[in-house]
């Protein structure tokens, strides 16, 4: 039995209908834990990788006679400066390098197009008003491990002649500068660009040298394709709709077994243990009053107790609810009226017939007994004390 006149009151009135909601509800949720269970999470996520081409620019050359500083025959590479008289021919070798850096691995199968240019400028007030291109290198280099070379030599001590006398020809006019220049052109096969640089080459009759390094990098991204992880759904999830479905199927079942409960019971029930603090228990005798009113609801005896300042009373023998006051008893029972409250509810035709059963006999109906001049039911001469004497004496 639930402790909870509320409770029983709305199964009273709506136990159909919270069953089956129950039952949906439960249903769902096991459905739903099987599709969880059946149908494990899948993630899509891009894949990318990274390419870096990276250029540079090297500078090397063999020494032609003994001198303080070197021997015939020593290689010099990447040297801050070096002497025109010692190393005339100056040997540049641009370098391409293709790597894919997600894997570590090279790219073998890009393609790679080197230009290299030394170029004279005149210029005047930081303005270039002529110039002179010589073409240097200008070729497409095939890959080898990923790696694109090519390779000049340049005579300096021409371009050191030439330099003069355009010096000389525009003296008192402009400045003339001789820029080294580089330009490599590139297809990794998803991507491509073009990488320039240049520096100033200074020569005079001593020595010659490259103002700034060559070097220049790219890095690229570019998408792969799509990875997919399937991973299982959460358990907690899973476990959760388990348990209400289990415990929803319950409960439905334990509502719809439940005997069917009688709406007004559980009404008054609810109208008892809301009005609680206005109810004693106890016994009312029969005759007490001079007027009974009869009224339909509990909540109205209550009413009535508030307005007089009485108590309720509570008689459970009698199945009655009544407050007296001034000679004015007004109750309230589902007995129906005060007469008829006296006697406790008995089913009489279902007693009769099971003891005609028993007893093969067929039962007798009330009329058919002789209850008149029997004094074992006539009043006493000083009267009963109360409801409790009535009921010793049956």
């Amino acid at each position: 039995m639930i402790d909870s006149p509320r409770l029983e009151l709305l199964l009273a009135r709506h136990g159909r209908t919270i069953a089956i909601a129950l039952v949906a509800v439960g249903v769902l949720a096991l459905l739903a834990s099987g599709w969880a269970v059946a149908n494990p999470a899948t993630t899509t996520t891009p894949q990318y990788a990274e390419e870096r081409v990276s250029s540079d620019v090297d500078t090397s050359t063999v020494v032609v006679q003994d001198g303080t500083l070197w021997n015939e025959g020593d290689r010099l590479e990447n040297s801050e400066v070096y002497l025109l008289n010692d190393s005339p021919e100056l040997t540049v070798e641009p370098t391409t390098r293709l790597q894919n850096e997600t894997d570590g691995t090279p790219i073998e199968d890009g393609d790679v197009h080197h230009e290299l240019t030394l170029r004279f400028e005149a210029t005047r007030n930081d303005a270039t008003f002529w110039n002179e291109t010589h073409t240097l290198i200008d070729e497409s280099t095939s890959l080898e491990n990923g790696v694109a070379s090519s390779e000049t030599t340049v005579d300096v001590e021409s371009y050191r002649d030439r330099q003069q006398q355009l010096e000389a020809e525009l003296s008192g006019v402009g400045s003339v500068d001789l820029v080294l220049e580089f330009r490599t052109e590139y297809d990794t096969g998803t991507t491509g660009n073009v990488q320039t640089a240049s520096t100033p080459f200074r020569v005079t009759d001593d020595a010659y040298w490259l103002e700034e390094s060559l070097s220049v990098s790219d890095e690229h991204t570019h998408r792969t394709g799509l990875e997919e992880t399937t991973e299982s759904r959460s358990l907690a999830m899973i476990a959760g709709l388990s348990l209400v479905g289990t415990l929803s199927l319950a409960a439905g079942a334990v509502v719809a077994r439940r005997a069917p409960i009688d709406e007004e019971a559980a009404r008054r029930a609810v109208h008892e243990r809301r009005y609680a603090e206005w109810i004693s228990r106890g016994s009312i005798p029969m005759w007490i009053g001079d007027y009974h009113v009869s009224l339909d609801t509990l909540e109205d005896v209550v009413d009535v107790a508030i307005d007089t300042n009485e108590r309720v009373v509570h008689d459970e023998q009698r199945g009655l609810f009544a407050v007296v006051t001034d000679g004015v008893v007004y109750y309230y029972s589902d007995r129906g009226r005060w007469e008829e409250t006296a006697w406790p509810e008995m089913n009489l035709s279902d007693q009769s017939t099971t003891a005609a059963d028993a007893d093969g006999d067929v039962p007798i109906s009330p009329d058919d007994l002789d209850l008149e001049g029997s004094a074992e039911f006539d009043d006493p001469e000083d009267g009963f004390d109360g409801d409790e004497d009535v009921w010793k004496k049956l």
